[in-house]
């Protein structure tokens, strides 16, 4: 468990990413423990700077190669993983074949939620001593443990049988720490969630504050965590307040926006449906040496789904960036898709512009010749500025959006009743599809045609107990694949035991 020194470390790496990068000159710093931890949280300017680091690991559900987006696209049956060959991003070829293993998986889907965890126990030690008003200091602290529930969520959910650590830990007692009882996790992110909603803003100046949680956020969270332990009564409370009446603006200022194609335009950020969103930028200067790192602001999931060598051959086709090929999308979502006015801007057929002679691209690894549009960049979005334009797309990402969770609440319903209706019918109506009977089946449907890509569709098929025949295809194994392996790395020398089957 690679959490060695993090008493001594975990500071650097705060001041380094608030510095956007360590120099070498700092780095030669000999670190002095506690006193030096002591020496830099003492305003509220190094308070937000601490915090900005803890928001930081959440930029990767569309951060770095090793991002979430790309990893559960690939486990689920919606997508192969495609790029260059069988072995080009092995951890998500493993994944999605289901030969992942405690020595193939990437460890970063442990360690950096870990880090961002570290951050926020260090931070809510810190934050009770620091010199500013009372009113700062509840929101940075219900940030923090909104953020530190947001983790632990990943954690349990990726891996069920995690260590729970709710404070600093001295180096002495790392290599001791056990796992907890995955309902203890459950009940500390509840804890953490329900002591923060009180304290966080409804609203948002977007211009400066931006990407920061809300309460509608850290509701949505918490209604997630409810249904997922499968307290759909909690979860249905929580997910009616933030969604109001269906089709109209909530009382959080949330709202299904009128076109779904609006969701994908770039420059249409935070707007009424976005719930948590992940942001990006092509001014981070990201380059191949800190990729993936906390420096690094770009979205890489835009180049990672971009077709391989794509040239197109007259100016009607579409302009897109080349990119590398991954997520391609199954003949399967093809096809449950196909006639579907969402099918436009979630799939483009390359196959079919290819054979008629319109655009030029090399087939990815399982070539199904469909690749998902949502996320794929035009030469127009690729950056001018420094470092390596292809880590530099600035398109931000859905976490939550009204969508998910008026879905999430008809199936807490039970997927019954004249509300549940009404959430359903809101999601179709909004794309002009006319109203069907609601059911847990429609529901689950529904959620697959309108978050295609956008990485639920795993966890849907596991909570539900479905994966086992959705993905027997490409190797799920029943009692194994529901969590993943944890990383070989961090079982060495230590107190933790790996999962069940593997």
């Amino acid at each position: 468990m690679k959490l060695k020194n993090i008493k001594n470390i975990n500071i650097i790496l705060l001041i380094c990413i608030v510095m956007i990068s360590c120099s070498e000159e700092y780095l030669e710093v000999t670190p002095k423990g506690t006193a030096l931890e002591e020496n830099y949280y003492t305003n509220e300017a190094e308070a937000y700077s601490a915090l900005i680091a803890v928001y930081d690991v959440i930029g990767k559900q569309s951060r770095g190669f090793e991002n979430m987006i790309a990893l559960l696209n690939s486990g689920s049956d919606d997508h192969y993983t495609g790029g260059g060959s069988s072995s080009d991003g092995s951890q998500l070829q493993a994944f999605s074949n289901y030969t992942i293993s405690e020595s193939n998986i990437g460890t970063s889907y442990w360690n950096d939620f870990y880090q961002g965890i570290f951050r926020a126990n260090i931070l809510l030690v810190k934050l009770p001593d620091i010199d500013m008003s009372e009113t700062t200091k509840s929101r940075l602290e219900a940030e923090t443990k909104a953020l530190r529930a947001i983790y632990y969520f990943e954690l349990v959910r990726l891996f069920k049988n995690i260590p729970l650590i709710t404070a600093p830990i001295p180096t002495s007692e790392i290599y001791n720490i056990e796992q907890a009882d995955p309902n203890e996790v459950y009940a500390q992110i509840e804890t953490d969630l329900l002591g923060a909603i009180p304290n966080l803003p409804i609203s948002l100046n977007v211009a400066n504050e931006g990407g920061r949680l809300t309460k509608g956020a850290a509701k949505a969270v918490l209604g997630k965590v409810y249904l997922y332990q499968g307290k759909n009564t909690e979860a249905a409370a929580q997910f009616a307040e933030i969604n109001g009446t269906p089709g109209t603006t909530s009382s959080y200022g949330y709202k299904l926006l009128d076109n779904f194609s609006d969701l994908w335009q770039i420059s249409n950020i935070y707007n009424s449906e976005s719930i948590l969103e992940i942001a990006h930028t092509d001014q981070s200067n990201a380059d191949w040496w800190f990729w993936g790192g906390s420096a690094d602001e770009g979205n890489s999931l835009n180049v990672m789904v971009g077709p391989r060598g794509y040239i197109r051959n007259n100016n009607s086709a579409p302009d897109y960036a080349a990119g590398w090929g991954f997520n391609v999308i199954t003949q399967d979502l093809h096809d449950a898709l196909l006639g579907d006015p969402r099918f436009d801007d979630t799939i483009e057929d390359l196959q079919a512009l290819k054979d008629a002679g319109d655009v030029s691209f090399d087939e990815s690894y399982q070539h199904t010749g469909y690749y998902l549009k949502k996320f794929m960049p035009l030469t127009s979005d690729v950056s001018t500025g420094g470092g390596a334009s292809v880590l530099n797309y600035q398109q931000h990402t859905y976490m939550i959006r009204l969508a998910d969770t008026y879905l999430l609440e008809a199936e807490a319903l039970g997927g019954t009743g004249t509300r549940a209706q009404s959430l359903l019918d809101a999601v179709r109506a909004r794309v002009g599809l006319p109203s069907i009977p609601v059911s847990i089946e429609a529901i689950l449907n529904e959620r697959r045609l309108e978050l295609a890509g956008e990485g639920h569709r795993w966890y849907d098929l596991v909570r539900t107990d479905k994966a086992a025949s959705a993905l027997a295809s490409k190797g799920f194994v029943a009692g194994k694949n529901e969590i993943l392996p944890i990383p070989l790395a961090e079982l060495e020398n230590t107190l933790l035991v790996q999962n069940p089957n593997y």
